[in-house]
């Protein structure tokens, strides 16, 4: 009798697996390309409207790219998996994959949002030269190329922000602090921390935090919306 138990691979959910497949592979390209000419993130990462270098696709492929450092792709597509799967087992991949989506492209809005608020004197000044801090002057066009946004974490804060709807009272943990805390709680904090450090505006903090909370903000709207439409494929916390 033969008897197929399945790979770990097996075990992850289809729309999930591939999530993370993608990302990792555009990780190695945008490494690898640039020693032919190619710069990845220059090209799917998401530019500032005003920009240039901006187009409309941009606001989808970004989730898909990620920084140089390793540390970016894989906490975040650990977080894919540790709660993605789960999420994608309860809704199906349709709705989960649409989900990862509308959150990731909700967290671009807001940080063009910010970007709007806080380059607003640059993008009307009639000055087209500007100088950054006396070291460097450059173009207006070149300056707004600067600001491009990578990352799923947009849409891995959606995740986080929908499994602690679905899941409240289940024990998570923060790195570092050996202590559960009740994924409800887990959020509302992280999502506060988000918020202050975003508002503080730390220098040399170069984290998109009001796009996470962006990711969350989008995330919530849509799950309300299956509610009301009577498409939560279950009962969840709010």
């Amino acid at each position: 009798m033969y008897q197929n138990n399945g790979g770990f691979l097996d075990s992850i959910p289809v729309v999930t697996k591939n999530l993370i497949i993608i990302n990792l592979l555009l990780w190695l390209a945008s490494l690898a390309l640039p020693k032919v000419g190619i710069d990845l993130v220059e090209l799917l990462g998401l530019h500032f409207p005003g920009a240039s270098d901006f187009k409309a696709y941009q606001l989808i492929t970004y989730m898909f790219m990620h920084a140089r450092s390793f540390e970016h792709v894989f906490f975040n597509m650990f977080a894919v998996y540790m709660f993605g799967r789960v999420l994608e087992n309860v809704w199906g991949p349709k709705r989960f994959l649409t989900y990862y989506l509308v959150t990731g492209i909700g967290a671009g809005i807001v940080q063009e949002l910010v970007w709007f608020y806080s380059l607003g004197d640059v993008l009307f000044s009639a000055q087209d030269l500007i100088n950054l801090n006396g070291v460097r002057i450059m173009t207006k066009a070149d300056y707004l190329n600067l600001f491009v946004t990578v990352g799923a974490s947009g849409s891995v804060f959606g995740i986080l922000l929908a499994f602690a709807m679905w899941f409240p009272d289940v024990p998570l943990y923060l790195m570092f602090i050996p202590i559960p805390i009740k994924a409800k709680y887990f959020v509302v904090f992280y999502g506060l921390a988000e918020l202050f450090m975003g508002v503080a505006s730390f220098g040399g903090d170069t984290v998109a935090h009001f796009a996470h909370l962006g990711g969350m903000l989008f995330g919530y709207l849509l799950i309300r919306y299956w509610k009301k439409k009577g498409m939560n494929h279950g009962s969840y916390y709010y």
